[in-house]
């Protein structure tokens, strides 16, 4: 646990000073975005061509009946979740946006399928290519279970690190979040459950998606593809790792990786804290039990297939449009966890972060500072934290079940800005987020809480991204902060809780002079549509 808490000091940003980083950007070295294995076996995708008839609405209450499992509905699990989204363009530049938003659009993020024989799919295990929205066979496995499939996930620490340098760690880990929320939204829209196989260590699902296989990697340790986070998506009960693994002995493997970047720059306190926390076989958090809350009607008949693809990271606030109280109390309610619901229905643990939110126009709320318990037994916690002079005042006309409470009423606008890096963005917002993380129960025998922790931050940020395009508005993740500054004006324990994500909402300025493509145009109309 020592080196977990050695590296999360070392990585934070300072008023006077900023993390160990690059210092500037090598463009010569810059990581390739997409992940390929030369030798392997190719089945492409159909591409979604409509949307889907699912509104917002329906599926955030998990309303959409069960479709089956085959390869035309897979290939929707996966364009929705970890597929492209857009391509852009400016001064001769073209780059690809995704479903699953990441820290600089690095994506370190990348995911393998896991499965049986379905319709129009070969069992085994598949790596996803979302450039080519295809599937590459890397094993060809006798993999034999009932009712659903297996989707692993692995982060490349070597793509956030190229830009940000040491904390490129709590990067990749907030991207994981991100994605397992996408995959359990895209699951959602075709009526499936997504649920974290938590008993799962980090050994099992690197053998399990063959990350572990060091000759395929021809970069070495430098482009090692980290074990992240395993998901069952489908009805029953997941097969375990002594039911799964052994079905893999002796299978011929197929796929060369592709080298990301010609030369690489070393940062020891990412392999120090990766170390520090991997997560041994067994090691599962004891689950929830859940009181059933009522639901915030959003209103949004908005198709859920067309909102995902829409999503976009503001870069820009216009500083003057308000939201109403209601829109402001239905984007808060979705953070809470419900038995069932995307995401939350895939993460069974007690919430361990809470959202401190300064609200700057928010239509009949005072602006200021307010905090929002996730769970029930937090506020007294959080209470005891922080500074004795907060008021923890009821918020006027905020639905009984919602605990969102007033600490100050002020103008929190520089506030925002200064604590965020110094970005406008996070006061020309309608209303900003810090995310503060438990964390007196990361001890030595659970330091792979830390990556959850990031992981629930990267969730909780995936929610507000959605609900705020549902809303009419937009978001975007702020992972610049100063991190003690924070802790400081609230009067925080940092023994007990630590800020880990920001996050802001507002009025989206579009830059016109961006171009736009769409996402599989250079797929060309040969690629089967659904």
């Amino acid at each position: 646990m020592e080196s977990v808490r050695n590296y999360h000091e070392r990585s934070k940003h300072h008023l006077d000073r900023y993390a160990p980083g690059p210092g500037g950007l090598d463009w010569a070295t810059q990581p390739d975005p997409f992940r390929r294995y030369a030798g392997a076996p190719e089945l492409a995708l159909p591409l979604l061509d409509a949307d889907l008839p699912v509104s917002w609405d329906d599926l955030c209450a998990a309303a959409v009946p069960p479709q089956a499992l085959n390869a035309d509905n897979i290939a929707i699990l996966l364009q929705l979740s970890l597929g492209l989204s857009a391509w852009k363009s400016y001064g001769g530049n073209r780059w690809a946006l995704r479903c699953n938003p990441s820290s600089g659009n690095l994506h370190p993020t990348e995911g393998y399928l896991i499965c049986p024989d379905l319709p129009g799919l070969p069992a085994g295990v598949h790596h996803y290519r979302p450039d080519r929205h295809c599937l590459e066979q890397r094993a060809a496995a006798p993999f034999a279970w009932p009712g659903g499939v297996l989707l692993a996930l692995t982060g490349i620490h070597w793509r956030e690190a190229w830009k940000y340098g040491m904390r490129a760690f709590r990067y990749c880990q907030h991207d994981c979040g991100h994605a397992v929320a996408a995959l359990s939204y895209a699951a959602a829209a075709c009526g499936w459950q997504v649920h974290l196989l938590d008993e799962w260590g980090d050994d099992e699902i690197a053998a399990l998606a063959g990350v572990d296989r060091t000759g395929d990697f021809p970069a070495g340790a430098a482009e090692t593809e980290t074990p992240e986070a395993l998901v069952w998506i489908g009805p029953g009960d997941a097969p375990t790792a002594a039911a799964v693994l052994p079905m893999l002995a002796g299978v011929a493997w197929a796929g060369t990786a592709n080298i990301l970047s010609p030369a690489h720059r070393d940062w020891p306190d990412i392999a120090l804290v990766a170390a520090a926390t991997h997560k041994p076989a067994g090691s599962r958090v004891p689950a929830e039990v859940r009181a059933p809350l009522p639901v915030l009607a959003s209103a949004a008949q908005t198709p859920a297939s067309g909102l995902i693809i829409g999503r976009r990271s503001a870069q820009a606030f216009d500083g003057v449009t308000a939201i109403g109280a209601q829109r402001f109390f239905r984007i808060l309610d979705a953070l809470l966890p419900r038995a069932g619901q995307p995401p939350w229905s895939l993460l069974e643990a007690t919430p361990g972060v809470h959202p401190v939110v300064f609200v700057h126009r928010v239509d009949g709320l005072e602006p200021g500072i307010y905090c929002l318990p996730r769970a029930p037994a937090a506020l007294a916690t959080l209470r005891a934290a922080m500074r004795p002079d907060w008021l923890w005042a009821k918020v006027p006309d905020c639905p009984d079940h919602l605990p969102l409470h007033l600490l100050a009423p002020l103008d929190v606008r520089e506030f925002a800005v200064t604590t965020s890096c110094h970005q406008d963005i996070a006061g020309d917002s309608a209303f900003a987020l810090a995310m503060l993380a438990r964390f007196d129960d990361i001890g030595p025998e659970q330091a792979w809480r830390y990556r959850q922790r990031f992981w629930e931050a990267g969730m909780l940020g995936q929610v507000l991204y959605l609900e705020a395009e549902a809303a009419g508005i937009q978001g975007t993740g702020i992972g610049c902060y100063f991190d003690d500054e924070v802790h400081r004006a609230l009067g925080l324990d940092t023994a007990s809780f630590q800020d880990i994500y920001h996050f802001t909402v507002g009025k989206a300025v579009i830059d016109a002079r961006l171009g736009s493509e769409p996402a599989y145009a250079h797929l060309g109309e040969a690629r089967r549509r659904i």
